[in-house]
């Protein structure tokens, strides 16, 4: 009796081995792509922030072009002294310009055009400051120091300091937010990842009155204090990188 009983019993002790290690491997195979994925994610979060850093780089290479490029053209002006013919207005000849016209491209009527710097006005602060629009960085960015984690009601919170330094007389305000996720940045010559917190702010851009998620990082280095990417950008604007405070003004 016992004979016959032992295959069966074997039997039924493999297919559950069978079951249990096919689980296992499933679930290994799902962490995997789940690992996978969020070292995606970092990695194109990394190229973002280092493109906006280049981005900022080359805008500040942009304004000093255009300062020599004035200064060439006064020192030109100067030198030239061909008299101007009789028959030649002042006038034309003072909006004559050597500098190509930039069109404005074409826009669907829903959307609002932004220039490569507008006036951001953050609600928690009732105070605007210069921010740079990159739609080559997916997600905006805060110039934050003093960045202080803490719990309240069982979430996870931060408050920090936002620095302009344009603006350093302005006596600094703790900005508190709920953490909305994190991210992990690696610097291009570190192998180490630092993680940053992402926060929620309503914001005003013009008429835009938005509510944008921001990294928190040391943008000091940067012209300035506050970026807005792609996220916050996309169904809303289009870009025009040839003007600057189309909706807002330069204080």
């Amino acid at each position: 009796m016992y004979k016959r009983l032992a295959p069966v019993v074997a039997i039924g002790l493999l297919a559950g081995c069978s079951t249990t290690n096919h689980e296992q491997l499933q679930q290994a195979t799902i962490d995997a792509i789940n690992t996978s994925e969020a070292r995606l994610e970092n990695r194109l979060t990394n190229l973002d922030l280092q493109l906006s850093n280049q981005s900022d780089y080359i805008d500040s290479l942009e304004s000093e072009v255009i300062a020599l490029t004035q200064q060439l053209d006064s020192i030109q002006l100067s030198q030239n002294n061909e008299p101007l013919s009789d028959d030649k207005d002042t006038d034309e000849i003072k909006t004559t310009s050597t500098t190509p016209k930039l069109l404005t491209p074409s826009k669907p009527s829903s959307l609002v055009l932004l220039g490569s710097v507008e006036m951001v006005e953050l609600d928690i602060l009732q105070a605007s400051y210069d921010a740079r629009v990159d739609t080559g960085a997916a997600t905006s960015s805060l110039n934050a120091i003093d960045i202080q984690e803490f719990e309240r009601n069982g979430s996870d919170w931060v408050r920090f300091h936002l620095v302009d330094d344009k603006h350093k007389d302005r006596k600094q305000q703790w900005i508190e937010a709920p953490i909305v996720r994190y991210v992990k940045i690696r610097q291009q010559n570190s192998e180490k990842s630092e993680r940053r917190a992402v926060i929620e702010l309503w914001i005003r851009v013009g008429k835009i009155h938005e509510k944008a998620q921001f990294t928190l990082a040391d943008r000091s280095q940067m012209n300035h204090p506050i970026l807005l990417g792609r996220e916050f950008i996309k169904d809303i604007a289009l870009v025009d990188v040839s003007q600057q405070y189309i909706l807002s003004t330069n204080n």
